[in-house]
């Protein structure tokens, strides 16, 4: 892995920027191309140093690349630190939620190029899906680095629409926790039908993880692979009936559910 000759500096090791770092690593970036700065490193963080990252100590010459990793709260303690690498040749990457481009352009300079990431929490385990949205002033090669970055860590979209990240927001930034709230209720259902908790918990875990890869695999439209599965007038046919159900099924809900979210998001920003 290859993002500049100056390396990247990472602000915030926290559980995303912890997760993007191990994906460096493991695909092969040099330790000593990395500098860390968090004011609370982890026990592993810290034996990193011994492998040549630098901690706490920012870079005497300007970085490739400046994740900014930080929560938003905190997000403008970091920026009079990287001020002086703004309007130059350094890539910032922002994975402060609501934050929007305009504002770093405001803090860093106009001519600083800024991509905007969102990624979500199965990033964590390497299976994670992030959004990228370059400005005006991103090179080729710098968007380059920025999909490579986060392809360390599951998928990437690149959007050029800064406005859909709302609706980004909405679907896989929040996703994951409609996805575990989906698995709750099977698990409810399962212990309401009979089954002690541990199997209905096992069986809905492995149901929900196993159907996403074999979506994930087969490369298929869900409408398809959920029609391969339905035999007519069979006990799935009989349970899609109710999710499907015109009016109050399962479609309806989630347009309710990540409007709800995608407005919520608009309010924050």
């Amino acid at each position: 892995m290859n993002v500049g000759d100056n390396g990247v500096l990472l602000f915030g090791c926290g559980k995303m920027g912890s997760a993007l770092l191990r994906g460096w690593l493991d695909a092969g970036l040099p330790c000593d191309q990395v500098t860390v700065m968090d004011p609370r490193p982890s026990d592993w963080l810290l034996g990193l140093q011994d492998m040549g990252v630098t901690l706490n100590q920012l870079p005497a010459n300007a970085p490739s690349v400046a994740v900014i990793a930080t929560k938003p709260q905190i997000m403008s303690e970091a920026i009079p630190d990287v001020k002086a690498y703004g309007n130059g040749a350094t890539l910032f990457i922002s994975i402060a939620a609501g934050t929007l481009i305009e504002t770093f352009e405001t803090l860093l300079g106009a001519e600083t190029p800024i991509v905007r990431a969102m990624p979500n929490t199965p990033a964590a385990v390497g299976k994670g899906i992030t959004v990228l949205v370059p400005n005006g002033n991103v090179l080729a090669s710098q968007l380059n680095a920025a999909e490579m970055i986060f392809a360390t860590v599951g998928d990437t979209v690149l959007l050029q629409d800064e406005e859909q990240l709302h609706a980004v927001t909405a679907l896989s930034g929040s996703g994951p926790a409609y996805v575990f709230a989906m698995t709750e209720a099977l698990i409810a259902a399962g212990i309401g039908l009979g089954l002690s908790t541990d199997i209905s918990n096992r069986l809905a875990t492995s149901t929900v993880t196993g159907a996403g890869a074999l979506m994930k695999e087969l490369n298929e439209h869900p409408s398809h692979l959920r029609e391969t599965v339905t035999s007519p007038n069979g006990t799935t046919a009989a349970g899609l009936e109710v999710l499907l159900a015109q009016g109050n099924g399962l479609a309806e809900m989630f347009k309710r559910c990540l409007s709800a979210a995608a407005e919520r998001s608009r309010e924050l920003g």
